[in-house]
């Protein structure tokens, strides 16, 4: 069959099972439908070949065994197998869902990031409004309060006004699209670190949560209910455990308990317990991020004031720097927040799918079960058998692993999540931690645990029996393959959040005990015997040597001295030079003679004056 054509039948069986769940009134997702369909065909129980086309009569079967398995609502398998399939369609790891968190973000302010950048505004009105829509966008990409709320809008515009006035959109308009969003991704942080020193001195700060007071309760709150939660699923999983061992020694028992589904309700809480260990561990990195930026914000601010002091004017060099900072501290208490709510809301989901417990097992009935049988935790089973080790001169082919031979023991990627892989394949799928400091086998580049030392030793003699038996009783109980990691066996159910985990294996780092041998002098010894190690020798004799206290300056003539080549040069000297300039001219021109006449007095007693001008002409000259 073509792989379209299987594909569109595969569709189709989904959306007629889908149509029946529905029907009954339960409503099914198509995922969870998929994952159903490939669980059925697995089981041999129920006939499927693989290999074979299904037929109409093989496609009414397979949609009514799942139909069944589907609305069965007391059956922890089925409680087991929605719980994987919530948790593999909600969960993600921190670092996917802090980049998605962010393109979201983004997306979100596509729209108004286009109306700035691809604005043309030119009277006044148009600027106007371009500056209001700025002002929102910062608004909008800080999450530091509405933009509708007036009272932040004017705190906003003021921050902005102080690095961004309103004179500068002029320029702004004629970036490129590109330079314009950078410049706006820049000035939102700058006004964010602005609005943020502003609130801790007091002097604003309107809609602005205090999110690391908040996640300082919201984080030991969260904590705290994962802990109690797990604290419930660990007792059940014992409770449910040490009812099973007594069965495995007692066959009789078995026949009782069969209607009891002791089995899938165990697989039910450890299935949990494990999505809660990976939820606490993401809330436990959480609480350590958060500790060191308080720690920064702090010193941040400290910085940040320590610079302005009192001073009207900072050099901008200084301040951006530490504003930005102060903005990108915010974003991760902000990204924190929504993690650690999305963890809380994902803990609180998962709990739905505990329900059949309380209808299977009142507390009566477990009273009844318990009666007589000493319950032990994983740590006690642990302890127990601490010093119980394997002997690696029993063994000649299998390599075996231990804390004090291999660097990272810790790291190494166990089977089966830990449990005991032969007690799991003999006892018909109980469920016993393994215990690592027994030791590790490894086998095929894969490493198993085991509860005892006999279950090593038994284990260790033909491993590959054991892991088919736990792959076929993977395929009768579809909700062991997330449960114990069984995905490499069955590749078609491989989860979406741990697709790219499967071919990475952590290599055991062996130490071992070597020595080697070299020869001491292979060349000839090549001995110096001037040479000296020690720095106060060389000092003593470099001042013996340059002890000039009693010493005299000479100068003596030598029989070569004469020989010395001497150097000459030639040169230019300097000529008097004298330059030609104008002449002094003079010209005859007729001095003028006047002469006054009558001045000694004559024979008339009134003396008069007479003017004579005796100047000649010119042209008499």
């Amino acid at each position: 069959m073509p792989p379209t054509q299987a594909e569109s039948v595969i569709k189709n069986i989904i959306r007629e099972i889908g149509q029946e769940c529905a029907a009954h009134g339960e409503i099914v997702s198509e995922t969870l439908i998929a994952f159903m369909v490939k669980a059925v065909v697995l089981d041999p129980s129920n006939g499927f070949n693989v290999d074979r086309i299904l037929i109409k009569s093989d496609v009414q079967k397979l949609v009514k065994l799942c139909v069944n398995q589907l609305l069965d609502s007391k059956n922890p398998s089925l409680d087991t197998i929605k719980m994987q399939v919530y948790f593999d369609m909600n969960y993600t790891s921190r670092e996917e869902f802090l980049k998605e968190h962010h393109r979201v973000l983004e997306s979100r302010l596509g729209s108004v990031l286009r109306e700035i950048t691809d604005n043309r505004a030119c009277a006044r009105e148009e600027l106007e409004s371009l500056y209001r829509k700025v002002v929102s966008y910062m608004l909008l990409r800080s999450g530091l309060g509405s933009p509708t709320d007036i009272k932040i809008v004017r705190e906003a515009t003021a921050a902005l006004q102080s690095v961004f006035p309103q004179a500068e959109l002029g320029t702004f308009l004629t970036l490129s699209k590109k330079d314009k969003e950078c410049q706006l991704k820049d000035l939102s942080m700058i006004v964010t670190g602005i609005r943020l020193f502003n609130r801790d001195c007091g002097k604003g700060g309107e809609g602005i949560d205090d999110l690391p007071a908040i996640l300082h309760e919201a984080i030991p709150a969260t904590t705290q209910h994962i802990d109690s939660q797990l604290q419930i699923a660990q007792d059940l999983a014992y409770s449910y455990t040490a009812i099973l061992e007594k069965v495995t020694e007692n066959p009789l028992m078995s026949m009782e308990l069969q209607p009891y589904m002791l089995k899938e309700a165990l697989y039910n809480v450890r299935q949990y317990e494990i999505f809660l260990q990976i939820i606490l561990s993401d809330i436990i990195t959480c609480a350590q991020e958060v500790e060191m930026m308080i720690k920064q914000l702090g010193a941040q601010l400290e910085q940040l004031k320590m610079t302005v002091k009192s001073k009207t004017a900072v050099p901008t060099s200084q301040v951006f720097p530490i504003f930005i900072a102060l903005s990108n501290l915010w974003t991760s208490f902000q990204d924190e927040t929504v993690l650690v709510s999305v963890l809380s809301n994902l803990t609180a989901h998962l709990e739905q799918f505990l329900g059949s417990h309380e209808l299977l097992f009142p507390e009566k009935v477990m009273q009844d079960l318990l009666n007589k049988v000493t319950v032990k935790t994983d740590v006690y089973r642990i302890k127990e058998h601490m010093e119980d080790r394997v002997r690696l001169v029993d063994f000649r082919k299998q390599e075996w692993l231990f804390p004090e031979t291999t660097a990272n023991f810790d790291k190494l990627l166990i089977q089966y999540r830990g449990f005991c892989a032969y007690t799991f394949a003999t006892t018909d799928g109980l469920l016993l931690p393994g215990n690592p400091a027994i030791g590790i086998l490894k086998h095929k580049e894969k490493y198993f645990t085991f509860s005892t030392r006999s279950a090593a030793y038994s284990f260790a003699e033909n491993p590959e029996n054991y892991i088919d038996l736990i792959r076929e009783k993977a395929k009768k109980n579809a909700e062991l393959i997330q449960l114990l990691e069984l995905h490499q066996h069955f590749e078609t159910l491989i989860p979406y959040s741990q697709m790219k985990d499967v071919d990475k294996h952590i290599k055991p780092i062996t130490k071992n005990e070597t020595s080697t041998q070299t020869d001491t002098h292979i060349l000839q010894p090549t001995i110096v015997r001037s040479y000296e190690w020690n720095e106060w020798e060389l000092r003593r004799k470099a001042i013996k040597l340059a002890n000039l206290r009693q010493k005299v300056t000479h100068s003596v003539q030598t029989d070569l001295s004469h020989m010395r080549r001497e150097n000459c040069s030639q040169v230019y000297p300097s000529k008097d030079t004298s330059t030609q300039s104008m002449r002094e001219g003079s010209t005859g021109v007729p001095r003028p003679q006047v002469y006054v006449a009558g001045l000694r007095g004559g024979q008339d007693k009134a003396t008069y004056g007479i003017k004579v001008n005796l100047t000649r002409a010119v042209d008499e000259t």
